[in-house]
């Protein structure tokens, strides 16, 4: 049977830009390095105005349609990941739909559409949706859209409004692609929590620390899961490991966590132990705390060794880089998160093709799901067609004042009229409310 896997990405920011060391930290009186060598974080992307998670969905999704010369004839299915969902019962996909339709030649109306909710690991589910699909061969020769897209905001003043971020990733799955192949192989860590939740309500009651343990332990749990099924891995398997990034912060302790398990009973280890000793083994201790306690002192020396952080540098680091400038963008995290690595690969001249990436995506309530992904030949010329960097550089640059009003306007429950920062161009944007209070889009040439 044909490979199966993602032919291609594009991805479209927010066109705001919030600089958190120099205009959100100055205005709450914080000092800017915990922003930037905290969280790990330099800007986050904003939505304007006119902008929402259908639009920058649908942006995204026809950039790729029109790179690819794809037609509505071409898709199967539509499936769109977010958290930032507006309606409990028609799918933000309708409304993609309904947006690409008003630009291409024919329609969707024999494509399958849906829409998937599992917090930030949604991204990743619909991606196996579409692998499925396909594998079972009810695909007709046609291929998926899979898009993730979300406007991930905070109440202000809440802890979390520093990683905010908005933006879309939409990606084509397919037979034969040009980007990565999946593997059949998945791992997973599930169960029942109550680190990050919205109960009926637009922003999320986060307990950030319980998030941080749960991330770990459910991550630990996929990456066992998919040992169990694939391989036992080692350090050099992959060129990189997306993880699922919130903030660059967080993912410095799954690396961490990463590169002690995969070491563990190897050459690694044993050279490591001339310096900070063997790993502690459960069976050493007379209780769980002890071994906890002896697991964080020997991973508080892991974490400063040569060979650990020439690692992290060359597999962990590369995949950051867009996250930084971006901030968390919920159900596109990880995906943005490979492409970093991929345009990363590009800019280093990298001959990547037959390589493998490990991807941890993860879900708050909570699961997170491991797998890998193999390079295609193909990859260098999706990569170089990526526009982010313009898009980027692009952005308008808002003081705290515009923030809050920006931030106002995009609260549902507040009713404030704010004019647009940046003016449209070449893209989808909402334009208003229908007769049932829907949400009403347009295309701005």
């Amino acid at each position: 049977m044909s490979a199966v896997g993602i032919d291609a990405i594009e991805i479209w920011t927010g066109k705001l830009e919030l600089d958190l060391p120099n205009t959100f930290a100055p205005a709450k009186n914080e000092d800017p390095e915990k922003y930037t060598k905290g969280l790990g974080l330099q800007t986050s992307s904003f939505p304007d105005t006119y902008e929402d998670i259908v639009t920058m969905g649908a942006n995204a999704a026809k950039r790729l349609m029109d790179r690819k010369d794809l037609m509505p004839d071409d898709i199967g299915r539509i499936d769109v990941a977010t958290e930032s969902a507006f309606d409990n019962s028609k799918p933000v996909s309708t409304y993609i739909a309904g947006c690409l339709e008003r630009v291409h030649d024919g329609d969707f109306h024999h494509a399958n559409k849906g829409e998937r909710k599992f917090a930030c690991v949604s991204g990743t589910q619909s991606i196996d949706d579409a692998y499925n699909w396909i594998r079972a061969g009810r695909h007709r020769g046609r291929s998926a859209l899979v898009i993730a897209t979300d406007t991930a905001l905070y109440a202000r003043g809440d802890p979390g409004e520093a990683t905010q971020g908005a933006g879309a990733v939409a990606m084509l799955i397919s037979e034969d692609p040009s980007l990565v192949e999946l593997s059949n192989e998945q791992g997973y860590g599930s169960a029942d929590e109550t680190d990050f939740l919205k109960p009926n309500q637009q922003f999320p009651s986060v307990d950030g620390k319980r998030s941080m343990q749960v991330y770990l332990a459910r991550m630990r749990e996929a990456v066992e899961d998919f040992e169990s099924v694939a391989w036992d891995m080692q350090p050099e398997d992959f060129a990189y490991i997306p993880f699922h990034t919130p903030f660059p912060g967080m993912v410095r302790k799954a690396g961490l966590l990463g590169y002690r398990h995969t070491i563990r009973d190897t050459e690694v280890e044993d050279e490591l132990a001339e310096q900070i000793g063997r790993q502690p083994r459960e069976a050493e201790y007379d209780d769980w705390e002890a071994y906890e306690e002896a697991i964080r002192a020997y991973m508080d020396q892991l974490k400063d060794t040569d060979e650990y952080l020439d690692w992290y540098d060359r597999v962990i680091e590369p995949t950051l880089d867009i996250s930084r400038r971006v901030g968390n963008w919920y159900t596109g995290s990880v995906h943005v998160a490979r492409a970093s690595a991929l345009k990363h690969a590009l800019e280093t001249d990298r001959s990547l093709a037959g390589e493998k990436l490990l991807i941890g995506s993860y879900g708050s309530g909570a699961q997170a799901e491991i797998h890998a992904e193999t390079v295609q030949d193909g990859w260098r010329e999706e990569i170089e067609a990526l526009s982010i960097d313009e898009q980027l550089e692009r952005r308008y640059d808002i003081s705290y004042e515009e923030y809050e009003k920006v931030h106002d306007a995009h609260n549902h429950d507040m009713d404030r009229e704010v004019e647009e920062f940046t003016q449209p161009e070449g893209e989808f944007v909402h334009a208003g409310w229908g007769r049932m209070n829907e949400r009403k889009y347009e295309y701005v040439e």
